[in-house]
This record gives C-alpha cells, structure tokens and sequence, in this order.
C-alpha cells in the first residue's frame, strides 16, 4: 500500500501542481506582460517574417513515464515562457510554442500498467521504442516542420521541464545540428532517485547502487540516455536544484560534460533572496516543491541569462 502511494505522489508532482488548470493543445504561448496574466494558446501555426522570428519549442513535464496520457500542460508551467513570448533578441521576436506529446506511448508502456512500471523489476534493455525516444523523434519532426516553414535553424531552440527537460538533453546530444541551441529545467524522468534512493544520507554511489537493485530496468534505460547526453557533449544551457527529489543530487555527472553549461539553483526555494510562489488561473500559493521552481515567479532572475545563451546560439 504505501508503495503505491508512493506511486501516486510521483504521477502529481513530476507535472506540478495538480489542482491548476491544464492546457491541453499545442500552440504558441500568447505574450503576457505581467506575470499574473492569463495563460492563452495560438493553435494557429503559421508565422509571418519567419526570418525574423526565434521559436523556443517548449516541452512539458509528464504524469507517466512511458505510458500515454490526456495531460500536456498547467498554467502554472507556463507562466515564465509566457512572459518570455514577445521579447526580442537581436531584432527577431521570440515565439514560444508548446509542443504537446502527452498522447504517445512507449512499447513497454504499452503492455504494462503505468503502475507495474515502477514496481516489477523488469531487467532491461528497454524491449522497443520508448515514449521518451518518441518524444526526441516527435521534437525532430516538429524542428522540420518549421524549417520548411522557412525558420533558420539556428533560430529554433529547444526547451523543456522534467521529463520535457530530459527529452531536450536527448535531442540536442542527437541533433543538435538540427537547432540553434537547448535549455533543460530540472531534467528527470527515472523516478524519484534523490529522495526515495536517499543520496543526501548515503551518498550518489550507493545510492545508486540501490536504484539499480531495485529498478534494474529503468536504472539501465537512464544510463543509457546519459551516455548518449555525455557522448553528444552538445552546448546547452541546464537548470538543477539540489533540493529536487528527482535528479537533484544525482546530476554532478553534467559538470564532466565540457559543453553543459549548467547552473544550479540555490539551496533552499529563494532565488536571489526571493521567496518564490506558483501561479494558476484562480490561485497562487508558496512554492513548495523545488522540481517546480522553475514555474516560480522568482526564476523570471534567470530570464537574462536564458535571453543571453539564446543570443549566443543565434549569431
């Protein structure tokens, strides 16, 4: 019993808050200028002056690892890249468009409930095509669509939260000639390592140790990924907490990584001596995860240095 509660707790909280209001197509974010404003999407996909324009392909965190789901985004998720919509980077406009992927499948998820997932100790490797590698491919396939739209490809970037996070850390080591740069916040998509694998007490060796025994199957698919993030050494600009109880702790193998940029945020939930808060459509309350803390008000300090590597990846 309590390991499916534990279960439970992982499928709220890897997307956030699970009370706010869901966006549930994809589009681009329509600009808001003060950070409470509404949160509205453009499914229309067309753009005029493509020359002039930067698409920041944003990719949402996920309520199932490899399992489909209904889900895309929250408002809250959206808040900060909605505020970045709008705001221009050597004279072209930045567009923020939400790349919903919430209706894939990997082929395991597709035999196994989402549940079973976590608790029954399949061995690996990972028997066929995962959501996650649907979601890099999906990612590719949208990359090219907008630039037979005419979008130079060093003007598309590719961003995203958690999971959506881990996916950009997978495209840009794969494709990274395909776009102009990637911006990972608090990638993770393997469970919730630092917290349940206790590495604060034990230390990431052991830790890790004891998620291998435990979850052999997904300890394997991960070192998988992250020996092709390493192996792809792409220039990309990463955002981690160590109070994340998902990859908090366990992400000091970026730091080998010569072309990761990664920064990592405080240790408590302030950024700059900011307290932070979340946002939905009808409620606003203290931040209290730190997976979410780049959905907070106060990470609108990074929106400088997000701005300045976008600049960089474009000249």
């Amino acid at each position: 019993m309590k390991k499916f509660f534990n279960i439970l707790i992982l499928l709220i909280i890897l997307n956030g808050n699970a009370y706010a209001d869901k966006i549930l197509k994809s589009g681009y974010l329509i600009p808001t200028e003060n950070w409470e404003d509404d949160i509205k999407i453009d499914e229309t996909f067309k753009l005029s002056n493509v020359k002039d324009k930067i698409v920041v392909i944003y990719n949402h965190g996920s309520d199932s690892m490899d399992h489909k789901t209904k889900n895309c985004a929250w408002v809250n998720q959206l808040r900060n890249f909605a505020t970045l919509a709008g705001d221009e980077i050597n004279n072209k406009e930045i567009m923020v468009y939400l790349n919903c992927q919430g209706h894939l499948e990997g082929d395991l998820g597709a035999t196994i409930s989402n549940i079973k997932y976590f608790t029954s100790k399949w061995d690996g490797p990972y028997p066929g095509v995962s959501k996650m590698d649907r979601r890099v491919q999906g990612n590719l396939e949208l990359v090219k669509k907008f630039v037979n739209m005419g979008i130079p490809k060093n003007q598309i970037i590719i961003t995203g939260h958690s999971c959506g996070g881990w996916a950009t850390l997978l495209f840009t080591a794969k494709y990274m000639k395909e776009v102009g740069g990637g911006i990972a916040l608090m990638p993770a998509c393997n469970y919730i390592i630092s917290k349940k694998m206790k590495v604060k007490k034990v230390g990431i060796e052991k830790a890790l140790n004891k998620f291998r025994k435990n979850y052999p199957g997904i300890a394997k698919l991960r070192e998988k990924h992250i020996k092709i993030m390493k192996d792809g050494n792409a220039p990309i600009l990463i955002f981690t907490h160590p109070m994340d109880h998902y990859e908090g702790l366990t992400s000091d193998w970026m730091d080998d990584v010569p072309n990761f940029k990664r920064i990592v945020i405080s240790n408590n939930k302030k950024i700059n001596g900011k307290k932070c808060k979340v946002s939905g459509k009808n409620y606003t309350e203290t931040l209290k995860k730190a997976h979410i803390i780049d959905y907070a008000d106060c990470f609108l300090f990074y929106h400088p240095t997000i701005k300045k590597y976008i600049a960089s990846r474009i000249e």
